[in-house]
């Protein structure tokens, strides 16, 4: 599913705003790829498998590359075949319409 989130760019936060509540969550959740959760209304997270460890690195440094270019930066986790990302404004300690934006974003890679 591609989602009109990836066509947003993600704003940058500069604090003193709440973090989106649990029907607008369920609202952009919806908007993403199968395999997101909302993890304890604070952020986003996702696993992505791939065939061998060079093809989930490649993805990595992909993710990198659109983080970069949104000023947005998840973690990422990486192993074998596995790709773990999550995803959350850390300077209000939860998530923002931007982490759902790049999520979107990863959606697409």
């Amino acid at each position: 599913m591609t989602s009109k989130l990836c066509e947003l760019n993600c704003v940058p936060c500069r604090g003193g705003v709440p973090p989106l509540d649990e029907p607008k969550l369920g609202e952009l959740l919806g908007e993403l790829d199968d395999g997101w959760e909302v993890v304890d209304k604070h952020h986003l997270a996702r696993t992505f498998k791939f065939p061998d460890f060079m093809t989930a690195l490649e993805f990595v440094n992909n993710v990198g590359a659109v983080a970069e270019q949104q000023g947005h930066h998840p973690d990422i986790g990486l192993s074998w075949g596995r790709v773990t990302v999550e995803v959350h404004t850390h300077k209000i300690g939860g998530l923002t319409e931007s982490d759902f934006v790049l999520a979107a974003k990863i959606d697409v890679l």
